[in-house]
């Protein structure tokens, strides 16, 4: 999908990739003919975009990822104290990954698109982590590549929550435990 497509053709591959999303959360085996029945459109427009299942495994990557960094990037963490931007961006990521349950927790394709991607993301959040640590939210010897596991690790349980549903209340039970862990407060 190098060339920009019309926009008719936007809506299709649009389609396509949601509908996948669903239809793969249910099973993960799914063939490209329940993918296209769910998205409303015929197997072979579906193979008009996605020459076979890996091309849109590959697809659906790098969707769910430019997804998350818009939702980094809507969050405006440089416009606020680290502690506002941990949240906004805490919450806005598990909108987005609350959407893309499927693919954001399951080995999709790493093509470098999607690769080059994930740093993007990642460099976003070694600089909240950096900018956590230097305003005190984080002690001075914290090891930031491990918050940063943990961080990421705290997402992806928030996610599966079933007893809490909204992303802001969610983000501040992320960012709590992970800036104050589960002991007791002293």
């Amino acid at each position: 999908m190098g060339r920009a497509l019309r926009a008719d053709a936007e809506r299709s591959v649009r389609a396509i990739l949601e509908a996948a999303e669903r239809v793969l959360a249910e099973d993960a085996g799914a063939s490209m003919e329940q993918i296209a029945e769910a998205a409303g459109l015929t197997r072979i427009t579906v193979h008009r975009r996605f020459a076979n299942r890996q091309a849109l495994l590959e697809a659906l990557a790098v969707s769910a990822k430019q997804q998350l960094i818009d939702a980094i990037e809507d969050a405006r963490p440089a416009a606020a104290p680290a502690l506002v931007a941990l949240h906004r961006v805490t919450a806005n990521v598990l909108r987005v990954k609350s959407t893309w349950r499927f693919t954001l927790s399951h080995a999709t394709a790493h093509t470098s698109a999607a690769a080059a991607l994930w740093e993007e993301i990642d460099g976003h959040t070694v600089e909240l982590m950096v900018r956590a640590r230097r305003e005190g939210l984080l002690g001075p010897d914290a090891d930031l590549d491990w918050a940063r596991q943990v961080y990421y690790a705290l997402l992806s349980e928030a996610i599966d929550k079933p007893d809490i549903q909204d992303p802001d209340e969610l983000a501040t039970l992320v960012i709590d435990t992970l800036l104050h862990g589960a002991g007791p407060r002293g």
